[in-house]
């Protein structure tokens, strides 16, 4: 379990991905070394990491939730295929092992190869759903209220970077820079220029537009069962039409929910619920969600694993990057 120094450095970092260890420390009063050496321990040992990510709107990108089932001995595999490759985030195994859910990203003016060429050859999934993001209430650059519980209002004034209302769109010539950023949000100028083969100053100049206009967003990737949820599941809900609005902003307000977006298809609204313990998950939804009007159903999935949250990841050392690849049926 995480202590109070721990958690006011997650929560920090969910305000400003960025910011300095010395500034960080002084708002939690400790020194800059013992800042430096949690976010150490926590990246070595808890598996923390601080990504830049696009918002969706700005980068011009069409975001679908895939939904497969497989057979067991073959669902982890296409799982960890699908979370190797650039297109997905969110990568879940759920429902005893046969389901994944994954996110799947493409420009607006793709073929959506994934969706309509690459997962229907492959001869093991046994059924496929897809289902467009159209409004996320809760999610992206909204944090899980888990992650962001340990500073006070004051702290989290001193912490929070200010922004414009100045659209600034994400370019083509971003691509780079934006890679990087999903690598190691706190990658330094120096490592960005490296990346980009921009200056330094240019790197500087077109980080801190993109970031005062929100076009780019920095995301804290940590095990939620650390800050004490060990019980993850999907919410699959059909909201009354004219009342799925109030019921999802009423929903991106609970603490139990770290994802809460409409979608298209036979449900209409997706949530991610985390909670203590199989009790709790109970109690939340016959007592939280099941006194809200308006849901007309709701399936339950529970997650058993995640392989892949937001940010890339590395394929593991020995495999070639074309098992990334789903293997197509013979």
């Amino acid at each position: 379990m995480l202590d109070e120094i721990d958690k006011g450095l997650i929560h920090a970092l969910h305000l400003d991905g960025r910011a300095q260890f010395s500034r960080i420390a002084s708002v939690l009063g400790v020194s800059t070394q013992t800042v430096a050496r949690r976010y150490r321990r926590l990246r070595a040992e808890a598996g923390l990491r601080v990504v830049g990510l696009p918002d969706a709107d700005r980068a011009g990108q069409a975001r679908w939730l895939a939904r497969l089932t497989a057979s067991p001995h073959t669902a982890q595999d296409l799982a960890q295929a699908l979370a190797r490759r650039p297109d997905t985030s969110w990568v879940k195994l759920a429902s005893g092992g046969t389901e994944i859910v994954a996110i799947v990203h493409a420009p607006d003016s793709a073929g959506h190869s994934l969706l309509l060429h690459d997962i229907p050859r492959t001869a093991s999934i046994t059924s496929v759903s897809a289902h467009y993001l159209l409004h996320t209430y809760l999610g992206g650059p909204s944090a899980w209220h888990g992650h962001v519980a340990a500073l006070s209002e004051e702290q989290q004034r001193e912490l929070t970077p200010s922004h414009t209302a100045r659209p600034q769109p994400i370019t083509e010539d971003d691509r780079a820079l934006l890679s990087a950023l999903g690598r190691d949000g706190r990658a330094s100028h120096a490592e960005l220029a490296g990346a980009t083969g921009w200056s330094q100053s240019t790197v500087a100049r077109r980080l801190a537009a993109l970031r005062a206009a929100r076009a780019i967003f920095f995301d804290v990737e940590i095990s939620a069962g650390l800050l004490g949820a060990s019980t993850a599941a999907l919410l699959w809900m059909s909201i009354t039409p004219s009342r799925l609005d109030a019921v999802a902003s009423t929903l991106a307000q609970h603490e139990e929910l770290a994802f809460v977006a409409a979608t298209t298809g036979p449900t209409n609204l997706v949530a991610h619920a985390l909670c203590r313990d199989p009790a709790a998950l109970h109690h939340y939804l016959t007592r939280r969600l099941g006194s809200l009007d308006g849901i007309q159903t709701l399936e339950t999935a529970p997650v058993l694993r995640t392989l892949k949250a937001a940010s890339p990841i590395t394929p593991p050392a020995g495999i070639p990057p074309a098992r990334a690849r789903l293997k197509p049926s013979s």
